[in-house]
C-alpha cells in the first residue's frame, strides 16, 4: 500500500469516527425508514376460484389426480390469490403445512398448502395475510382436503421445498410490515361438522358447550405406545345432545402432557379432514377454553317433560324399535346412558308394549348404568307402582331411587339418589329365556317427600357379569 492511499483511508476513517461522535454528543439518531413492498401483483382471483380448479372438489374421497396451474405465458395469465393464515406449528400441531382461509371473518373456503420447511410460525403467524401466486402448482385432493402444492415424484401433491417458497408464496404488506389480522372463528355445532358445507374444511371454527368425553378426564392429550413414545392421537369431544367429533393432535404437539380437563367450555380449532372423517386441530392448549362444570353425557328425550302427581305410562304410543339406534327419544322423561352408551328401549311382544335393558352381547368387561327417569310432583303423589319381568336372569340388576336435588342436563353423580328397591318385588328368574310380567308392589311415598323430582329406574349390569335383561311396563303414581 503506498503512503497516499493510506493517508487517504486514514482521513477517512476519522471523517466518519468524528461524524459517529457528532450523532451521539448531539443525542440525534436518524431512523431509516420502514420500506415494505409487496412481491406479487395484485390478486387475479379469488381463493374459490382456484379451489374450484381442483379435479372432483366436491368429492369425498380423493381420486388420485390433481390439476397443474399453468405457469405464467403469452396465453396464460399469473393466478395470484390472497389468504390469511390460521394454523400455527409452533406447537408441535400442522407439520410442514400452513393452513388459510380467504376472509379473515365468514370465510368461503380454505386451503392447506404443503411446505418442506418447519417453525413457518415465524414468517407467517396466524392472522398473516399472505397472497400466493399459483402458476405452476398442484392443486387437488389429498386424503379428503384440497391441498395446494408442487410436483414430487413421491406424491400426489409435493411439498414446496425451503429454498423456493419465495416463488410462491409471499407476505402482504401493511405499508410498514406485515399486515397481520385478527381471525375470528365460525360458531358452529357439532351436528355441524358432519354435515358442513365441505368449504368449511381448513378454516377456524369455535364449538362452545362440549367437553371431552368422560373416559379420557385426566389423560394425556397425547397418547403413547409400548414404549412410552408419544404418538398422534385422537381425542373425542361431545356436547349435550350426545353429538361427537374427534380433536387430532400429532405426536410433537406440545405439551403433550396437558391433562384432560373435568370440565366444559369452548374449543377453537382447525377443521380438517381424513378421507370421510372430519376431524379438528388446535393451534394450542389456549384453543381449549374449558371452564365450566361438566353436564351430564349420553342423556336423550326429556324435551316435554311436566311434574305430575299421577299419571299411568305404559308405552303403547311409542314405536317399537326394529333398527338402529336402538333406543327411544322420551320426549315426557330422561333416557340416561350413564356409563355403556346402552339405552332403555321399547319393545313389543304379544301385543304389548314395554322397555327393555341387558348388558348381554355387550363389550367385554364393559359396565351398563343406565338411568330411567320419571317426572313427578311428589307433593302431589301418593304412590308408585309398575310391572316387572327379567329374561336370561344371572343376578339382580335394576334398582330404584327418588330425588328432588337432580338437575336435568347435569351429571346423576351431583344428585342425591334415595333407593327404595327393596320396597318392591323383583323376579329372580328364569335363567333361560324369558318370565312374565309381574306387579312389583306398591309404594307409598313418605309425606316428608315433597316437590318436584324424580323416580328412577336404574338399570346396573355388566357384559362380563350380571346381564340380566330387565322388562318395565305399566308405571303408574297417583
Amino acid at each position: 500500500m503506498n503512503i497516499k492511499n493510506f493517508l487517504k483511508m486514514s482521513l477517512g476513517a476519522a471523517l466518519l469516527a468524528a461524524s459517529q461522535i457528532s450523532c451521539i454528543h448531539d443525542d440525534k439518531w436518524d431512523v431509516p425508514e420502514i420500506v415494505c413492498n409487496n412481491k406479487f401483483a395484485a390478486p387475479t382471483m379469488t381463493m374459490a376460484d382456484v379451489v374450484a380448479l381442483a379435479p372432483a372438489a366436491a368429492s369425498n374421497v380423493y381420486t388420485g389426480t390433481a390439476y397443474k396451474i399453468p405457469a405464467e405465458d403469452a396465453t396464460h395469465p399469473a393466478v395470484i390469490f390472497d389468504g390469511y393464515v390460521v394454523s400455527s406449528d409452533e406447537n408441535g400441531n400442522f407439520y410442514k403445512t400452513i393452513t388459510f382461509q380467504d376472509k379473515p371473518e365468514n370465510p368461503t373456503v380454505g386451503l392447506t398448502v404443503g411446505i418442506n420447511k418447519s417453525m413457518n410460525y415465524t414468517d407467517y403467524p396466524v392472522g398473516a395475510h399472505i397472497r400466493i401466486k399459483a402458476n405452476g402448482m398442484l392443486i387437488g385432493k389429498s386424503s379428503g382436503a384440497i391441498t395446494l402444492g408442487v410436483e414430487d415424484p413421491n406424491y400426489a401433491i409435493g411439498r414446496i421445498p425451503e429454498s423456493i417458497i419465495g416463488r410462491y408464496i409471499s407476505g402482504v404488506c401493511n405499508g410498514a410490515g406485515l399486515e397481520i389480522v385478527n381471525i375470528v372463528p365460525r360458531e358452529i355445532t357439532l351436528d355441524d361438522i358432519k354435515a358442513s358445507n365441505s368449504n368449511w374444511i381448513n378454516t377456524l371454527v369455535k364449538v362452545k358447550n362440549v367437553q371431552f368425553t368422560k373416559a379420557q378426564i385426566g389423560k394425556p392429550l397425547v397418547g403413547t405406545d409400548i414404549s412410552g413414545n408419544n404418538v398422534d392421537t385422537d381425542r373425542t369431544i361431545v356436547d349435550a345432545n350426545g353429538k361427537s367429533a374427534t380433536i387430532r393432535t400429532g405426536a410433537f404437539f406440545k405439551p403433550a402432557a396437558y391433562q384432560i380437563p373435568n370440565e366444559s367450555g369452548d374449543i377453537t380449532f382447525v377443521l380438517s379432514r381424513y378421507n370421510a372423517t372430519f376431524q379438528g386441530a388446535i393451534r394450542g392448549v389456549s384453543d381449549i377454553n374449558f371452564k365450566n362444570a361438566r353436564f351430564a353425557e349420553g342423556i336423550v328425550g326429556g324435551s316435554n317433560m311436566t311434574y305430575s302427581g299421577s299419571f299411568t305410562e305404559n308405552f303403547e304410543s311409542y314405536p317399537a324399535n326394529t333398527s338402529a339406534p336402538y333406543f327411544n327419544n322420551f320426549p315426557k322423561y330422561l333416557n340416561y346412558a350413564f356409563t355403556g352408551k346402552r339405552y332403555w328401549e321399547v319393545r313389543s311382544f304379544s301385543g304389548n308394549k314395554y322397555i327393555q335393558l341387558s348388558a348381554n352381547g355387550g363389550d367385554a368387561d364393559t359396565a351398563y348404568d343406565t338411568y330411567f327417569m320419571v317426572p313427578v310432583d311428589f307433593t302431589a303423589a301418593n304412590t308408585l307402582a309398575f310391572n316387572v319381568n327379567a329374561g336370561f336372569y344371572n343376578g339382580a340388576a335394576l334398582k330404584v331411587y327418588t330425588t328432588t336435588d337432580y338437575t336435568p342436563g347435569t351429571e346423576i353423580t351431583a344428585a342425591t339418589l334415595n333407593e327404595i328397591t327393596s320396597n318392591f318385588t323383583m323376579p329372580t328368574g328364569p335363567a333361560s329365556g324369558y318370565g312374565t310380567f309381574a306387579p312389583a308392589g306398591t309404594y307409598d311415598f313418605p309425606t316428608g317427600l315433597t316437590g318436584n323430582g324424580f323416580i328412577v329406574f336404574k338399570y346396573e349390569g355388566n357384559s362380563s357379569g350380571i346381564k340380566t335383561t330387565m322388562q318395565l311396563d305399566e308405571i303408574k303414581v297417583q
